[in-house]
């Protein structure tokens, strides 16, 4: 079973994304910020990572920066998740070291073949 984080402010989509992918074969850790999120990802070391780009304490951008700088984590692939998607914000995820990005409200289907695409 793969394991994946998801890192997520928002209970509603916390808690939607998760029941979903459960349904689908994943196993699911959650947190809720950030700074959470790193420790989470580098104790754990998930098969991939759905990072909110706007989350407290450290932003989405800057942690996947400190997860794709670390060598134990570097190789776990990241896709961005906002609900600001403005015009060069999927550049400016790819520049940050995700490996895939996706615009809120999530089209599901087309996350969980970017998902099955990035997992090993």
């Amino acid at each position: 079973m793969k394991k994946l984080v998801i890192v997520e402010d928002n209970e509603f989509n916390r808690d939607m994304l998760s029941r979903r992918l459960e349904r689908n074969g994943f196993h699911i850790l959650v947190a809720e910020d950030g700074k959470r999120g790193v420790e989470m990802i580098r104790q754990e070391k998930p098969d991939l990572v759905l990072m909110d780009m706007n989350v407290p304490e450290i932003d989405g951008w800057n942690a996947t920066k400190i997860i794709k700088q670390d060598e134990a984590t570097k190789n776990i692939p990241v896709i961005a998740l906002t609900s600001h998607a403005m015009a060069g914000d999927r550049a400016r995820a790819l520049k940050a070291g995700c490996d895939e990005y996706e615009s809120k409200p999530l089209d599901f289907s087309v996350l969980l073949k970017k998902i099955h695409q990035l997992l090993p």
